[in-house]
């Protein structure tokens, strides 16, 4: 009678340490970017419409690298609408922040179309990004997203801290 149950119970064991050897030898296998924005910095560029620079740090934590396709910002209000900016090429952003040194110094490369982000690879990067609003509804924001898409079409979100 006692062995009725113990092989079943055996058998579930063997097949439950095996998904967990399966699970624990894929862990690296996810392809995605971790990461948050450190720094905002927000100028008016004409009366509506601003631009924003958004100074973020991200780790690749999978084995393998994630190649940037495409790159999305967008403003979450204050009452939870969402509008998308513009992403500037980093050639224009070096020549804006020349232009206005008020808004500091151009502190890291910008995050490009098709930039390799080798596993485990941790970077400070940059993205600048123009809104079609004042630079008032930028200040009263909830918080900024970037959205950030793999050749391979994972998609990874860098969230700014809420704005209190």
């Amino acid at each position: 009678m006692p062995s009725r149950i113990l092989f079943p119970l055996l058998g579930l064991l063997v097949v439950g340490a095996l998904v967990g050897l399966l699970f624990y030898a894929n862990r690296g296998a996810h392809i995605e970017i971790k990461g948050e924005v450190q720094k905002v910095r927000t100028h008016s560029a004409e009366d509506q419409a601003s631009v924003v620079i958004l100074d973020f740090r991200f780790v690749n934590p999978a084995d393998y690298p994630f190649v940037v396709r495409k790159i999305d910002v967008t403003l979450v209000g204050k009452d939870g609408k969402t509008t998308d900016g513009a992403v500037i090429a980093d050639s224009d952003a070096a020549r804006y922040l020349t232009y206005y040194p008020v808004l500091g110094q151009k502190y890291n490369d910008s995050l490009v179309i098709r930039e390799k982000v080798l596993p485990k690879q941790s970077l400070d990067k940059m993205v600048m990004a123009r809104f079609e609003v004042p630079e008032a509804t930028l200040k009263a924001r909830q918080r900024f997203r970037i959205r950030v898409e793999e050749v391979d079409g994972a998609v990874s979100e860098l969230l700014e801290n809420p704005v209190p």
